[in-house]
């Protein structure tokens, strides 16, 4: 199978299975702060009409994308000028569109591309046996780097610890196998245990951004940091703290619960860091926030 057909093929089946419509430009980096999962890449894919006067290169930059993007997405465009009524396919990133060989992993496609596999699997949905998946472009990017890779030590002065003593570890961060299930997950925290009702504490100055339940997370409640950081505080029993309110390192947000779906029935605090980027907040390991 040639390379331009491949093409064309993945595209359709991007576009048989999503019904895409237009959406305005906005719409494509708007994303919903507190999901535990993005909605996969491939389902917010635009479709854009062409207007007259417009380039490809006027409308790579109006969604903030590379021309040779937009011309991946639409093969035809390889050998052809925009034809005013035209609609093309706008990808939410830079990248590109990959059909799964079978029996592949998330790690090995993510080797092969060279991006971290949580990112992958995070820009993807969390989707367990995907036929195609959307690989974000990691070399380049109109304006930065579209991920970067995680540091030793923290971004920022982001340190502090989420409870009054020190917990033993449930669940780390990374790719674990869930004990209930017996399924490989990537976890995006860490679950640190504690009794019922034990204080949960901001681990930095910030801004509470959410304070609700949601889904899965349960009782959540999220402080947005300075320096593009954000902490997470999941299976809270109680929330003692509203959306704007100012914090102060060592407030209380919360209390230890069972609130939502823990992967484990024992009380503990699911505890998330996580930093800004063109994709979105990306998961940091926490340890490397977690300080007594």
């Amino acid at each position: 199978m040639t390379f331009c057909y491949r093409l064309l093929l993945l595209c359709s089946i991007v576009t048989s299975t999503l019904g895409l419509v237009y959406t305005s430009p906005r719409s494509a980096v708007a994303q919903t702060a507190v999901s535990a999962c993005q909605t996969p890449a491939l389902e917010r894919f635009l479709r854009h009409k062409v207007a007259s006067g417009e380039t490809v290169e006027s409308i790579a930059q109006r969604y903030n994308l590379t021309p040779d993007t937009i011309i991946a997405m639409n093969p035809a465009l390889q050998n052809s000028k925009l034809t005013v009524g035209k609609e093309i396919q706008i990808p939410p990133y830079n990248g590109i569109v990959v059909e799964v060989p079978s029996g592949q992993t998330w790690r090995q496609i993510a080797a092969k591309y060279k991006i971290r596999p949580d990112v992958l699997f995070d820009v993807n949905g969390c989707q367990k046996n995907p036929r195609v998946v959307f690989v974000p472009e990691v070399k380049r990017s109109p304006n930065r780097p579209i991920t970067q890779n995680p540091t030793s030590t923290p971004a920022s002065k982001l340190v502090g610890y989420p409870l009054p003593e020190l917990a033993k570890v449930a669940l780390s961060y990374g790719w674990q196998t869930n004990p209930t299930n017996g399924e490989v997950f990537f976890h995006s925290g860490i679950d640190l245990l504690a009794a019922k009702g034990t204080p949960v504490k901001a681990i930095g100055d910030g801004t509470v951004a959410f304070a609700d339940k949601q889904g899965t997370y349960g009782n959540l409640v999220i402080i947005n940091h300075s320096g593009g950081l954000q902490s997470r505080y999941a299976h809270l029993d109680t929330i003692k703290v509203s959306v704007g309110q100012q914090m102060k390192k060592g407030d209380t947000v919360g209390s230890v619960g069972t609130t939502g779906t823990p992967t484990t029935n024992q009380p503990h605090l699911h505890f998330e860091v996580r930093s800004s980027s063109s994709l979105g907040w990306t998961a940091q390991d926490p340890k490397n926030y977690l300080q007594r």
